[in-house]
């Protein structure tokens, strides 16, 4: 068996493919249109759209598989993903890269496969979308045409998943994205038996920068406060836009007091921003926080609700200063 290589854009793909926000989601009936429309289209038993993960091919959609991933160095979309033509397997048992790869000489009994290469907006290769069957096939030219036009849709949702998720200024989450990924990490703090909490920040003063150097300018303030987020925060935080001058920020595994101390070293990380770069403002501003234990039953809205409630009363106190 032939492992997959890996791209030398790895690093690259890697960051695009979970930029999108897109692994371990829900099924999309979005996506399983496409993944349906190409059993019927080719009478396969098999269809997925399949994201290559760093050790893993997870599927977002699956039709005829029991799984939702399988590990990449048995898979044949590792392969598919090294070039930009579709990776066609006509008979696994008479390639000498599959024939005795654990899919083949086991289920699901791979032995045709067709894969199209998902590329995203920035030319990286996600994944694919794919047909597989237990019996031999061969597709005409006007087939392996149908199936790019599929994955062309693939991609397409893929773009959608990730403007409708992202804030299009900041390119940081929205509300929509915010909800999604902190409802999936309370799940997982409950399971783990992880605290969590929830920081609301409110930039002080933004309308001032508006009006006294210009909406670019104060373009520039929320796309610098977003980067500062993502140096200062954690990657496994979840941060968002939530509004005009409005952020969030969910902290898996963080009681009140780890989540002070982190937006105590984001604070000093705004401050030194404000010192290099001497733009005629500081950018500043005030928060709340929200804690829960793991047996706690309290929803990600009223953790929101009451954090915000102390983001106001702490800038009560920054006007009243």
């Amino acid at each position: 068996m032939q492992i997959p290589d890996k791209p030398e854009n790895e690093e690259s793909r890697l960051a695009s493919l979970r930029g999108l926000k897109v692994l371990d989601t829900e099924p999309e009936e979005r996506y399983d249109r496409i993944t349906r429309l190409a059993r019927r289209l080719f009478n396969v038993p098999i269809a997925l759209v399949s994201l290559v993960d760093e050790n893993r091919q997870w599927f977002k959609s699956c039709f005829g598989l029991d799984v939702t991933e399988t590990p990449r160095d048995i898979s044949f979309c590792g392969h598919a993903i090294l070039d930009n033509k579709p990776f066609i397997i006509e008979d696994a048992r008479e390639d000498s890269r599959f024939a005795d790869n654990p899919l083949v000489t086991g289920p699901p009994h791979i032995r045709f496969y067709a894969g199209i290469p998902l590329v995203h907006e920035d030319g990286e290769k996600l994944g694919t979308l794919c047909i597989i069957d237990s019996e031999p096939h061969t597709l005409s030219c006007e087939e392996i045409e149908d199936l790019i036009d599929l994955a062309k849709m693939a991609e397409r949702e893929l773009a959608a998943s990730k403007n409708a998720a992202l804030d299009e200024l900041t390119q940081i989450s929205n509300r929509r994205g915010f909800m999604a990924l902190a409802s999936k990490s309370i799940t997982y703090c409950k399971v783990a038996q992880y605290p969590f909490s929830v920081a609301f920040l409110d930039i002080n003063d933004f309308k001032p920068i508006n009006d006294k150097f210009g909406h670019q300018e104060g373009d520039f303030a929320l796309q610098t406060f977003a980067n500062l987020m993502r140096v200062s925060f954690r990657e496994s935080d979840v941060f968002a836009r939530i509004g005009g001058d409005e952020f969030v920020i969910f902290m898996s595994g963080a009681s009140r007091n780890v989540a002070q101390v982190a937006l105590n070293r984001f604070r000093e990380s705004v401050k030194s921003f404000n010192k290099e770069a001497n733009r005629g403002y500081d950018l500043c501003f005030s928060e709340g926080i929200a804690s829960a234990k793991p047996n706690e039953d309290v929803s990600l809205e009223a953790m929101l609700e009451e954090a915000d409630k102390a983001m106001y009363k702490h800038k009560q106190r920054f006007k009243t200063a």
